[in-house]
């Protein structure tokens, strides 16, 4: 079968073993197993609560292994000045304000294909952010994304020096 006759299939999640995607610019772990069988898809660690600075980046990331990302749904409190839309990559992304929580963020790719990552609030612990990237995106988790975040002191900001 010529390449031109193979199916365009979706990209599924990488399957490169866990690590940080464009080191300095995002830090993100995405489940690499092809089930999608946990509830979360995984994890993103932004630097801080300006959107218009860490979404970018994370959609960026995100196009890199996913595909297109054509929405992109999170808890309007938790942001500093949330926009109804950001251009990444050239492409327009809308941006839906919903009170789902501060622990996660809802990706949609084309019209129905959606990913749950789990949110690292931006001032936790180096330790406690790997510790909950880690375990969000096992594939095996049947763990709510808040639990996760107080099992692993990740709600929590981090002890002054």
């Amino acid at each position: 079968m010529a390449d031109s006759d193979t199916p365009d299939l979706p990209r599924l999640l990488p399957d490169a073993v866990h690590r940080s995607v464009k080191p300095g610019t995002v830090l993100l772990r995405l489940e690499t197993t092809h089930s999608r069988e946990g509830i979360l898809d995984g994890a993103w660690w932004p630097r801080s609560r300006d959107i218009g600075a860490e979404l970018p980046s994370l959609i960026s990331a995100l196009t890199e292994h996913l595909g297109p990302v054509t929405h992109v749904g999170l808890d309007g409190s938790a942001w500093d000045g949330l926009p109804t839309r950001v251009m990444a990559d050239g492409r327009v992304v809308h941006i839906d304000s919903f009170p789902v929580g501060d622990d996660t963020v809802l990706i949609t790719r084309g019209d129905r294909d959606h990913f749950s990552l789990m949110l690292i609030p931006p001032d936790t612990s180096p330790d406690a952010a790997r510790a909950a990237m880690a375990r969000a995106v096992r594939a095996d988790n049947v763990t709510e994304a808040t639990q996760i975040l107080i099992d692993t002191g990740s709600d929590t900001p981090p002890m002054p020096t």
